[in-house]
């Protein structure tokens, strides 16, 4: 499923070291110089901020740990996941079937518009990147606006295509939206970069822990119950001043 333009296929060649060629693309499109759009989004976390509620180191992991643990756990790594599973599968239908749930889940009008926009400026890059028939197909809804083209589900259908390992791919996503979460945190409390680092270091184990469990889950399991962060996700766009989109 691999179709990788360029010599994407290589193999190194450095000693008796054999690196997956997913696992490198993986790397690449969670830097941040990738572009997917996650700066301008907070998913909430702005109004936390402008409420006083989130003012220090401690604050942030304590939110970052409730977001992953009671939303990217019950919805957007679900989705990830079963769109992962449906690419492979290359089940066409069910996959605008799953993209309609993602839409569907996000109670937020911003929460939705911001999952759509990563989506849409993640799949723009990569259906650039490969040749793959499903890229293609999902290229062409996005275009005929027939699909919202959710960040969640583009993910795991490209990670599908590289043939990358799902419980990898899992982690890389809990991962970068946890790390840009603490980037816009460094920027909107304001905190030091020092703190960022050891938001991250410390919910290392947790983001192990929930792609682990995710692993175990399918769309029964699928819920949004994380209702004080689409509270905040619908105040934001009301906020006297705002950094970010959402």
């Amino acid at each position: 499923m691999n179709n990788l333009r360029d010599g994407s296929k290589n193999h190194s060649n450095i000693g008796d070291t054999n690196t997956d060629p997913w696992f490198l693309h993986l790397i690449q499109i969670h830097d941040t110089a990738f572009p997917t759009g996650s700066f301008a989004h907070s998913f909430g976390m702005e109004t936390y901020i402008q409420e006083d509620i989130l003012r220090n180191e401690y604050d942030l992991k304590k939110f970052l740990d409730m977001y992953i643990r009671h939303n990217l756990a019950s919805a957007d790594a679900i989705l990830v996941k079963e769109a992962y599973s449906l690419a492979q599968q290359q089940d066409m239908k069910e996959l605008m079937h799953l993209e309609n749930i993602c839409h569907g889940i996000k109670l937020s009008p911003e929460t939705r518009k911001a999952s759509a926009m990563m989506g849409r400026q993640f799949l723009h890059t990569v259906h650039q990147l490969s040749d793959d028939e499903l890229i293609m197909f999902w290229y062409d809804k996005l275009k005929n606006k027939e699909i919202k083209g959710h960040y969640s589900i583009v993910y795991g259908i490209y990670t599908a295509i590289l043939g990358a390992d799902i419980k990898v791919a899992l982690e890389m996503f809990l991962y970068s939206s946890i790390a840009a979460l603490v980037q816009n945190a460094v920027r909107a409390v304001p905190l030091g970069q020092v703190s960022g680092v050891k938001t991250v270091f410390v919910l290392l184990p947790v983001i192990q822990e929930i792609a682990r469990r995710v692993m175990t889950l399918d769309l029964d399991d699928l819920d949004n119950n994380s209702i004080a962060l689409e509270i905040a996700s619908m105040k934001h766009e009301f906020l006297h001043s705002r950094l970010f989109i959402s």
